[in-house]
């Protein structure tokens, strides 16, 4: 249950559109996002879901729309003012992009290293004791504080899974966006990694946005779900309000290749 007492829209996109060759991937897509709340996007592949969070992360430029991360307007700015407000926005992905070599540690202050300047961004070895210790307690938001000196690649799936959130909270971000962060891990792991980012959304007043490919997963845990069918919104309510009848729509068949 959300208790949060500071909810209110941290993500707002209105009118997103984005086709590739000429296929709408995307077409007139409005939604919000508010702190304190765990919101599931659904749908068949192809829908469109991944697409929408790469659009606000900056990684796929949208053909039209607008998006504002804590109340800016993303289009009015440029250079380093917009990479400054895109760093509002944290994505953690299906494949983890950490550096294996590197400990947990190293990997999670990386994720400041867009505030960080001079000999600091060139090396973990000049990673200040400042961000050495934010990047500590970010471990330990994530239960991996008895980890922080293990390389990456000894870690589990999951474990490498909580690393990468705890990356993207030391990037500050007031936006979490996950795409597919469950699906390379097994049962046990992706119901921790839920209640993970359930608890950030609800205890650290963060607007979480995660793509799932489990609707029994989304319905345990999220507070929202928003359905995507061939590019556009058809549902977007109440996780409670998400019967299994919509849940077919969603999924049919005939539907996804309609």
């Amino acid at each position: 249950m959300n208790t949060t007492q500071n909810a209110g829209p941290a993500l707002s996109v209105k009118s997103l559109a984005k086709s590739y060759n000429q296929r709408h991937v995307l077409d007139d897509v409005d939604f919000s996002v508010n702190r304190g709340e765990l919101v599931a996007f659904l749908g068949a592949n192809g829908s469109g879901k991944s697409t929408t969070l790469k659009c606000v992360a900056g990684l796929t430029t949208p053909d039209t729309g607008s998006i504002e991360l804590d109340g800016v307007h993303l289009a009015d700015l440029h250079g380093r003012d917009l990479t400054r407000a895109r760093s509002r926005a944290a994505m953690v992905f299906q494949k983890i992009h950490l550096v294996p070599r590197r400990t947990a540690l190293d990997n999670v202050c990386a994720g400041a290293l867009s505030r960080v300047s001079g000999f600091g961004s060139l090396s973990p070895a000049f990673f200040s004791r400042e961000l050495r210790e934010e990047a500590m307690a970010c471990l330990d938001r994530v239960g991996m504080a008895d980890r922080a000196l293990d390389k990456v690649g000894r870690l589990s799936g999951g474990q490498q899974q909580r690393v990468a959130v705890a990356r993207a909270l030391c990037q500050r971000a007031s936006v979490l966006l996950a795409d597919e962060p469950v699906s390379a891990l097994d049962p046990h792991a992706a119901e921790n990694i839920m209640e993970l980012l359930a608890t950030l959304a609800h205890e650290e007043n963060l607007a979480v946005a995660a793509v799932l490919h489990q609707p029994e997963l989304a319905q345990r845990y999220a507070d929202r779900a928003i359905g995507l069918l061939h590019g556009r919104i058809a549902f977007d309510g109440p996780i409670q309000n998400l019967g299994d009848d919509f849940l077919d729509v969603l999924y049919s068949p005939e539907r996804i290749a309609a």
